[in-house]
C-alpha cells in the first residue's frame, strides 16, 4: 500500500517513444524507434522501460564522470550517450546518439514531465478592477491568490494558490508566481519563475541617523527582472531607494538569498542558497557566487568572476578572478595562507 501511495505522489511522465524524441529533439536513433519510455531514472538505477544517460562531459568540477562499467550494467531501454560510447553499451538498448548527453537530457526531462496545462481564474481568488489582461484565457490564476489594480498579466502567465501580485506590477509572459509568492512594486520579465515563499520589491534596509535616532528613508524605486530568471524559495529582492535594483536575463537566484536596494545584477549569474548582496552592489555577467557569500555595499564583482562558497567581499573583484575566504582574495593566495597556517599549527604542537 504505501508504494502505491508513493508511486501516486511521484511526478507523472507523459509516455513517448525514441523515434518521437529523437525526432524533436534532433537525435540520432540507434535500434527500435517505438521503444516505449515511461520515465527518466540515473543510468545506475534505470529499470527496462526507463531512458537513461551516460556523460563524459565536463562543464564544471561539478560534474562527475560515472565509471564506464555503469553504461554497461544499465538495464535501461533507452540510453542518451555521446557516439565514443556506442560500443559499451548494452546489446539490445535503443540508443540516443549526441555529441551533448547532459544538454539534451534537460530538454527529455522537460518533454517527458511537463507539467498539465493550467488555465482559468478561481472564483476564490481576488482580483480587483482594473487588472490588465493581455490575454486572459491564457492566464491561470489559482485560488485565494490576490492581483491588485493596476497590474498588467502577459498572456501564458501561471498565479498559483495565495500568491500576491501588488498595484501596477507587470507580470511577463509565460511567468509562474509559485504559492506564497509576494510582489509589488516590480516589473517582471518573460519566462520568470517566482519560487513559494518569495517577496520581490518590498522596502530595503535603509536607514539614517538623526538627532541620535535611526530614521527611514522612503524607498521609491522598483525592482526589475529581466527575461528567464528564477527567483528561489524565501528569497527577497527589496526594491531601490531611488534607483531600481536589477536583475538581468538568465540569471538563477536560489533560495534563501537577500539582494538588498540598488543592487545590479548582470545576465546568465549564479547565486547560491545564502547569498546576501547589500546595498549598491554590482554583479557582471555570468558571475558565480557560492553559498553564504556576503558582500559588501557598494564592492562590483566582474564578468565571469567566481567567489567560493562562505566568502565575506569587502573589496571588488576584476573580470574572470576566482576569490574566497574572509575577507576573500585570490584564491591561490587564500590556499597559500592556509598551507602556512597548517604548518605553523603542527610546528607548535
Amino acid at each position: 500500500m504505501l508504494n502505491v501511495i508513493k508511486s501516486l505522489m511521484m511526478p507523472r511522465a507523459v509516455k513517448t517513444t525514441a523515434g518521437e524524441l529523437a525526432e524533436k529533439f534532433g537525435l540520432r536513433l540507434q535500434g527500435a524507434a517505438d521503444t516505449v519510455i515511461g520515465g527518466v531514472a540515473p543510468i545506475a538505477d534505470a529499470k527496462p522501460g526507463q531512458l537513461a544517460f551516460y556523460s563524459t562531459e565536463q562543464n564544471s568540477a561539478a560534474f562527475k564522470i560515472l565509471p564506464i562499467e555503469v553504461l554497461r550494467n544499465t538495464r535501461a531501454s533507452v540510453i542518451l550517450l555521446q557516439p565514443e560510447q556506442i560500443k559499451d553499451a548494452p546489446a539490445g538498448a535503443t540508443l540516443l546518439v549526441t555529441d551533448s548527453p547532459r544538454g539534451n537530457i534537460v530538454k527529455i526531462l522537460g518533454e517527458i514531465y511537463k507539467q498539465p496545462p493550467r488555465f482559468g481564474i478561481s472564483r476564490r481568488a481576488s482580483v480587483a478592477r482594473g487588472v490588465f489582461f493581455r490575454e486572459k484565457k491564457t492566464v491561470y490564476v489559482g485560488q485565494f491568490a490576490t492581483i491588485e489594480r493596476g497590474a498588467v498579466i502577459e498572456p501564458d502567465v501561471k498565479i498559483f494558490p495565495g500568491a500576491y501580485i501588488g498595484q501596477n506590477v507587470t507580470i511577463g509572459r509565460g511567468t509562474i508566481v509559485q504559492t506564497g509568492a509576494h510582489i509589488e512594486n516590480a516589473t517582471i520579465g518573460a519566462d520568470c519563475v517566482i519560487n513559494a515563499g518569495a517577496v520581490i520589491g518590498k522596502d530595503g534596509f535603509g536607514y539614517t541617523r538623526q538627532d541620535g535616532h535611526n530614521v527611514f528613508i522612503p524607498h521609491t524605486g522598483r525592482v526589475v527582472l529581466g527575461d528567464r530568471v528564477s527567483v528561489g524559495a524565501n528569497t527577497c529582492i527589496d526594491r531601490g531607494a531611488m534607483t531600481d535594483t536589477r536583475i538581468g536575463d538568465g540569471t538563477k537566484i536560489d533560495n534563501l538569498c537577500q539582494i538588498a536596494h540598488g543592487v545590479v545584477v548582470g545576465s546568465e549569474c549564479f547565486l547560491a542558497s545564502g547569498v546576501g548582496l547589500a546595498g549598491g552592489t554590482v554583479v557582471g555577467d555570468r558571475a558565480l557566487l557560492g553559498g553564504h557569500v556576503g558582500i559588501a555595499n557598494g564592492v562590483k564583482i566582474g564578468n565571469d568572476a567566481e567567489v567560493g562558497a562562505n566568502s565575506g567581499v569587502f573589496r571588488d573583484v576584476p573580470d574572470g578572478a576566482r576569490h574566497m575566504g574572509y575577507p576573500a582574495g585570490p584564491g591561490t593566495e587564500f590556499m597559500r595562507h592556509y598551507a602556512i597556517l597548517r604548518r605553523m599549527a603542527k610546528t607548535t604542537k
